[in-house]
């Protein structure tokens, strides 16, 4: 992908962030408002279908299938933004009809029609993540009686070509494959594609035109998701936004990180995407919100009585957020020589995990308190200090006949490039549940495993009885509770118990809920859950604005120091287990790193 954001007119274009004449995604006209409120906008669905989907649908309550809804979960008559844009004053009028009966026709429904426009969909993220996504989604008969599906991208191809490419990545549950077959050449014939500059207005107009063929006249909703590199998102929103918006329904449009590369350029972005879109039309995407374990971390704590109390720093006493992949940087050197691990990982994906681990209980499940919540942790997070990180990198390394490739080695990667691998940092949290309480990040490239966990390290039991069992080691007493998000989700708790005999050994064994032997069903790609979130407006497990600013704020000091002083990152082999200045930090704050000797590691 590519590398520096570009700023909010390009060359293409003689508008600018500050131009009186910016357009926004074009939403109702009064009377086409007062028109399409005869009917009541919903998504068709099965009464019968897979048991996860439901699960899905009814994550938030507050989703009513009789009440028109922006995506903010409003009525669109009482409609706001958190920026409080006066677009949305312009556009959307206040109505007296703030509710609206039940659709109880087919007809009704048949005069809805969905698109979704991948841009960029000869990509590697839409061939192999997203288009197989939105055909789980229609294998599961999650998708509307009435939607098809474009690719927008600049090489030349036919709507033949692009079901090829895409059919050579799609795959049934392994559960159900009986209609595969067909559900495929039934997806494809729905699937088209517009080749085009991503900059060219006329160029989206023509797509426009190809979109309402397909709507044939009824009230369309359209979804732009943006996989493309982040430094023409701008070009692309505002070539969609006066060319290719609906007139009818809504348009929304998700975006893929990263979100800039510190405070400056992410806020810049932000800036400029706002300068065609409201808040609530964007879905910034962060697809780890997405993953199972992590969906599943509020409903253990928020529904289990026996966790909640202990949730908290006069029990807990660390937290470890911990990913690892056992490959380097193949084939993206170019692209993450420019950002490097801590903005690829840290400021995104386990950032987010942290704030949702920490936030205090919700007013409700709807996406505005929970991501209130969630900016809360954040702004209340002491500032990272370059003491408390350590950063790495890895080199070449010999294994048996096997060679295994340096960084630097990439030939798309400076030879003397400083950009960090591996990073891991303690992070603090300055309000009353958690003061004190470390929170350990530590991500990397090129180690020993593949993982994705959460490790929660209780405190000693005061005045143990049994510490003289344990030896001098009383880490062994002390209980710890695992979220494994991947592989195999699992989440499991290490517990003290006697070996059955006569004498008094104890024994440190783990009370484990392996998913694939509890439910033998395929779990949904984290792609799956979160497009279908997209059309049905729910925001919770996306990115607001606020939350993204919190976050950069805490990042971008760290970032700059280690650029400004050239911090050389501590050398380690391909395939071992980091460096070993992550295990000193650890040591600092009286910490063990839980994937360390451990039996699961």
């Amino acid at each position: 992908m590519a590398g520096h954001l570009s700023p909010c007119s390009s060359s293409s274009s003689s508008s600018s962030c500050s131009s009186s004449s910016s357009m926004s995604f074009s939403h109702p006209s009064s009377f086409e408002l007062h028109r399409s409120l005869d009917k009541l906008l919903v998504l068709p669905r099965k009464t019968q279908g897979p048991s996860w989907v439901p699960r899905i649908r009814s994550r938030n309550s507050s989703r009513k299938s009789f009440q028109l809804k922006s995506s903010n979960g409003h009525s669109l008559s009482s409609v706001s933004l958190h920026d409080g844009s006066s677009l949305a004053k312009e556009h959307f009028k206040p109505n007296a009809q703030d509710s609206l009966s039940p659709v109880n026709s087919e007809s009704e429904k048949s005069d809805l029609t969905y698109s979704i426009t991948v841009v960029g969909a000869s990509g590697d993220l839409a061939k192999k993540k997203i288009f197989p996504a939105i055909f789980a989604l229609f294998y599961e008969d999650c998708l509307p009686k009435n939607f098809a599906v474009f690719g927008y991208a600049r090489t030349k191809m036919t709507d033949e070509e692009l079901r090829t490419m895409i059919s050579k990545t799609l795959t049934c549950r392994i559960d159900k494959r009986e209609n595969c077959e067909d559900k495929m050449n039934q997806f494809l014939k729905r699937c088209f594609y517009h080749s085009g500059q991503y900059n060219s207005e006329e160029n989206f107009r023509e797509l426009d035109i190809k979109l309402k063929e397909k709507e044939a006249g009824k009230l369309a909703n359209r979804l732009f998701y943006l996989s493309i590199p982040p430094n023409i998102f701008v070009d692309v929103v505002r070539c969609a936004s006066i060319r290719a918006s609906s007139t009818s329904g809504w348009t929304r449009v998700i975006v893929e990180k990263p979100f800039g590369r510190d405070s400056e350029s992410s806020g810049e972005l932000t800036r400029c995407l706002k300068q065609y879109l409201n808040e609530d039309q964007i879905f910034r995407i962060d697809h780890y919100l997405g993953k199972e374990l992590v969906e599943n971390l509020s409903v253990l704590r928020f529904s289990n009585l026996v966790f909640e109390p202990l949730w908290c720093r006069n029990y807990i006493r660390n937290v470890q957020l911990i990913f690892s992949e056992d490959f380097g940087t193949e084939g993206r050197g170019g692209y993450f020589d420019h950002y490097g691990i801590i903005r690829d990982i840290m400021q995104n994906h386990l950032l987010q995990i942290l704030a949702l681990f920490a936030m205090e209980t919700p007013v409700s499940l709807d996406a505005e308190d929970i991501r209130n919540e969630k900016v809360k942790v954040l702004r209340s997070m002491r500032p990272l200090q370059l003491e408390d990180v350590i950063v790495g990198q890895y080199k070449g390394h010999s294994k048996g006949a096997k060679s295994l490739p340096g960084y630097t080695d990439d030939p798309t990667v400076l030879k003397d490039s400083l950009t960090p691998t591996f990073a891991a940092a303690a992070l603090f949290i300055n309000n009353a549940r958690w003061d004190g309480v470390p929170f350990l990040m530590k991500a990397g490239k090129a180690l020993h495993t593949k993982r994705a966990e959460i490790r929660v390290q209780f405190r000693h039991v005061p005045g143990n009885l049994y510490k003289r069992n344990f030896g001098t080691d009383l880490d062994k007493a002390t209980n710890e509770l695992v979220l494994r998000v991947q592989p195999d989700e699992a989440i499991y708790l290490k517990i003290n118990n006697k070996v059955p005999g006569l004498g008094m050994r104890l024994d440190r064994s783990d009370l484990n809920l392996l998913f694939k032997a509890r439910y033998p069903r395929e779990i949904p790609d984290a792609y799956e859950r979160l497009l279908l979130d997209a059309i049905e407006g729910e925001r919770r497990l996306f990115i607001r604005s606020d939350e993204l600013d919190a976050a950069w704020a805490l990042f971008t000091p760290l970032l700059k120091e280690l650029e400004e002083k050239k911090i050389v990152p501590e050398l380690y082999p391909y395939g071992s287990r980091g460096p070993v200045g992550a295990h000193y930090l650890a040591a600092k704050h009286n910490v063990r790193w839980g994937d360390v000797g451990s039996e699961d590691s």
